[in-house]
């Protein structure tokens, strides 16, 4: 587009390809995100100086930061995505509720204002009816969610939910939520500019999940109808115009077996998965985003949307999904992306290069586009196959696993999609409560500022059975 770019660093970011590729970078801070990516005055004063005009917060760190939003409104610097007000809104999961009730958007039978006392809340869920998820109102990520299937684990994971909820976010606000057990995870993506246009831009499927984190996405989503997508669109719709949205955003449903959907929350950033929907519309999303923020009116109407073909994306982490997604740290000895018409690689590394510790683990997003489905996944195979990295551990293998099995191909899965096909014989045994009990743990060393030797210096995990 012409634009220059200006890119902040932090220590162990310094020969990042971000920096590479931008015609200035600074030096931000140290590399824990406290002391580098997390500190938005200290960007606001980068900005000024480099004089620039708006600032793209990508999706993560302060890219749903309202705070930050609003520092940068008051320096007089465009943030690229919504206003302070709709991130407020939808940023917290029940003023979010409140906010689409009026636009009779489904949502979870569950309650409507956050709950700290546990007998209360003991009450309401048997109400609701077991099994309940009790859910972080600020939370995300998986952070601060529990599963309770009986009334007699209830207190013990309420507690779980409430101390990992104020470690993971400041607040330890949560909610209830009928849990639906065989759930399909669909998103729609939106866009809408600052004259109260909004479309939607289909839907993607991320049900292929590891502890509450998007591994495969695809769209559109094998199992979505043409009456069902309308529907999902107009209520994604419906949820953008109750917060005034402008930009790239996603609304987020869970669909049960029966094809009945219901909204979760709407993230008001770009998605990781954003390539799949700009795959089957030709439409570059962050390219409407800054036109957007340039105050520009949107070029598309609902009518000038289709689908065109079949895209997947596999997400690959720095992780061994062998040893439970353990995370695998180390060198990249060997680094070499597919190079096929129709197959797509956005990362973020180059052979030679360091995993780092202290960010999130995903290396790159292998996207596959084709006329049809079968033709997708028959294409995603063949990229796998030759991507090749070496010196750690990665999800590749796990991508191919899912692309040759029957659940996936015949698009019959849902969010308990690993647990039920990819659980490994060398797991020990209740790994769910041994999970619980170690973040529990955790998260009582954390407040002490305990750093866990979890990792030696060769990338691996000292003895975990110990652990």
């Amino acid at each position: 587009m012409g634009i220059k770019t200006v890119a902040v660093f932090s220590e162990s970011d310094r020969n990042a390809l971000h920096v590479k590729f931008a015609d200035e970078a600074y030096y931000i801070g140290l590399s824990p995100s406290s002391q580098s990516y997390l500190l938005g005055e200290k960007i606001i004063e980068i900005a000024q100086k480099s004089g620039i005009d708006a600032v793209h917060p990508g999706y993560g760190f302060l890219s749903e930061n309202a705070e930050f939003a609003e520092k940068l409104l008051n320096a007089g610097i465009k943030l690229i995505g919504p206003s302070p007000y709709s991130m407020r809104v939808m940023g917290d999961k029940l003023s979010a509720k409140n906010a689409v009730k009026k636009f009779n958007v489904p949502m979870v039978p569950g309650t409507d204002k956050a709950v700290t006392d546990i007998k209360i809340a003991k009450s309401e869920a048997e109400k609701i009816g077991f099994p309940i998820l009790i859910k972080a109102s600020a939370g995300g990520g998986g952070k601060g969610m529990r599963v309770v299937h009986k009334t007699e684990e209830f207190e013990e994971q309420m507690a779980l939910a409430v101390s990992e909820a104020k470690n993971s976010f400041g607040d330890g606000s949560v909610f209830l939520e009928k849990y639906v057990s065989k759930p399909r995870h669909i998103e729609i993506q939106i866009l809408g500019d600052d004259y109260g246009n909004i479309v939607y831009l289909f839907e993607r499927e991320c049900s292929i999940q590891r502890r509450h984190q998007k591994l495969v996405e695809e769209s559109p989503s094998p199992i979505v109808s043409q009456e069902i997508r309308e529907k999902m669109g107009e209520a994604a719709v419906n949820v953008a115009k109750s917060c005034n949205y402008s930009g790239a955003g996603t609304v987020e449903f869970l669909m049960d077996d029966t094809g009945n959907f219901y909204f979760l929350e709407m993230n008001t950033r770009l998605q990781v998965e954003h390539p799949v929907t700009e795959m089957i519309t030709g439409i570059d999303l962050v390219e409407q985003q800054i036109n957007v923020a340039k105050g520009e009116v949107l070029k598309y109407s609902q009518n000038d949307l289709t689908i065109n073909g079949h895209s997947i994306e596999l997400r690959v982490c720095a992780e061994d999904p062998d040893e439970n997604f353990v995370p695998s740290i180390g060198k990249l000895t060997k680094y070499k992306t597919p190079q096929f018409p129709n197959v797509r690689v956005d990362d973020c590394m180059e052979e030679g290069m360091e995993v780092s510790i202290y960010y999130d683990n995903m290396i790159s997003k292998l996207i596959v586009w084709a006329k049809t489905r079968n033709e997708a996944i028959s294409l995603m195979k063949k990229a796998i196959d030759n991507y090749k990295i070496e010196g750690i551990k990665t999800t590749l293998s796990f991508g191919e696993f899912v692309m040759n099995n029957n659940e996936f191909v015949d698009g019959n899965f849902d969010t308990h999609f690993v647990e039920r096909n990819f659980r490994k014989s060398v797991e020990i045994n209740n790994t769910d409560q041994i999970s619980a009990l170690f973040s529990a743990w955790y998260l009582e060393l954390n407040k002490k500022n305990v750093v866990l030797p979890l990792i030696t210096e060769d990338g691996k995990w000292s003895n975990r059975k110990n652990i």
